[in-house]
């Protein structure tokens, strides 16, 4: 009997390079049926990246906690202790020493987690917010007990070194004359591209090799195996042979670790401030949500931190008139989601993307520009529409959150 040929999947790389360049030529016909060059800039790039950054090391340390069966709500709290940790370290010592101070006070944040959680059992949600209220607690009194005969202010550090950044000068350049011929997509491209590799710190660098590091570690290696059973059935893991306690554990060290390099990003990289209170502003939160709607998966994360900083960094790069068109591109993205959907036969995420496209429609065409006060929630908003019609397949660890206790079923 002829044995029937498997079809042949499109590995995850090249399914998250296809969505890419969707992505791009969407913006490109958005940029030019609107007039508003912004949406594919090298300055709109540039601090897209730089503001992706909090929240894509945020959303790898909730997958590696998720992934080890913890849920880690604290990832805000670790953050904050990170900021104040990356201030501290480089004031004293260099941006180097910041970034490990930031590490390690992040570390110290899932340590306390895992000691709540793992050993005590404690409901990991109450034990997470017990954390982000600790964490900014303690951030504020060490400002004021260190950072006040410095600076004199209590919300405030003094100033900070940050982290030289490189371009790569040839290519930059050929970029940007690629993009001053406004071609369609091809300017486009080049101007994404070139914000992408221009005035790049080693911080920014890092971060990203963390995604495919992360990768390799949880999914192509013995101790990211264990580590993921632990999170799918701890019992099952138990029975053959792993310390399950440990990998939890170190996991948490790992997940708080990373989000106090988030918390550095935001005050070792050039353009961002020194350490400020309540800087982080809800990026725990909004990495966790990037986690969730990457499926718990490096490649799916990425491209949600991506999107919440590039809806960041266009408020910013090109205020009321950019969120505006950036309204007009999500209409067409929907649409091609929709599409996507209606072939996979996903009739509901297809019927809420027609909904969200003709909102989203309805509030372009009625105004000229946005009010001031909603254009940062509004870019937010228009990512979170988009996130939840593509992400309907969403498969969390199966013992995620639940409790265990070693020798117990």
């Amino acid at each position: 009997m002829p044995v029937k040929r498997q079809k042949r999947r499109i590995p995850g790389w090249a399914k998250g390079a296809i969505w890419g360049l969707l992505a791009v030529g969407v913006l490109a016909i958005a940029s030019y049926a609107t007039g508003v060059n912004t949406l594919t800039s090298t300055n709109t790039a540039h601090t897209a990246l730089r503001l992706a950054l909090p929240i894509l090391l945020c959303a790898l340390g909730g997958l590696w906690a998720e992934r080890a069966g913890v849920i880690n709500i604290g990832l805000e709290g670790m953050m904050i202790l990170g900021t104040w940790g990356a201030a501290w370290g480089a004031y004293h010592g260099g941006v180097w020493a910041g970034l490990i101070s930031a590490v390690v006070f992040g570390a110290l944040g899932g340590l306390l987690h895992a000691v709540a959680t793992v050993t005590f059992n404690v409901n990991h949600i109450v034990s997470g917010v017990a954390i982000n209220l600790l964490g900014l607690g303690v951030a504020k009194y060490l400002a004021n007990l260190i950072f006040t005969p410095l600076s004199g202010n209590p919300r405030q550090s003094p100033p900070v070194p940050k982290f030289d950044t490189y371009s790569a000068t040839f290519l930059s350049d050929w970029l940007a004359d690629l993009e001053k011929m406004q071609r369609v997509f091809i300017s486009d491209l080049a101007g994404i591209l070139n914000g992408l590799i221009t005035e790049v710190a080693p911080l920014t660098m890092i971060a990203i090799a963390l995604v495919p590091i992360s990768y390799f570690v949880l999914w192509r290696t013995r101790f990211g195996l264990r580590l993921r059973s632990c999170g799918e059935n701890p019992v099952a893991a138990e029975s053959l042979g792993v310390n399950v306690y440990l990998h939890k554990y170190v996991a948490m060290l790992i997940s708080g670790g990373l989000a106090g390099m988030g918390g550095a990003s935001l005050v070792l990289l050039a353009g961002g401030a020194d350490y400020l209170e309540n800087q982080t502003n809800n990026r725990g939160y909004i990495g966790l949500a990037a986690m969730i709607f990457g499926n718990w998966r490096p490649g799916g994360l990425l491209g949600g931190a991506a999107l919440f900083g590039y809806a960041d960094g266009l408020q910013l790069a090109g205020g009321g008139t950019a969120v505006l068109a950036l309204l007009y591109g999500a209409v067409i993205l929907l649409a091609v989601i929709v599409a996507v959907q209606l072939f996979r036969r996903q009739w509901i995420a297809a019927a809420l993307g027609v909904f969200g496209a003709a909102l989203l429609y309805a509030i372009y065409w009625t105004n000229d520009d946005l009010p001031s006060d909603l254009i940062p929630y509004t870019a937010h908003f228009v990512t979170l529409i988009v996130l939840a019609v593509a992400s309907q397949r969403l498969r969390p660890p199966k013992a995620d959150g639940a409790l265990y206790r070693r020798g117990e079923d």
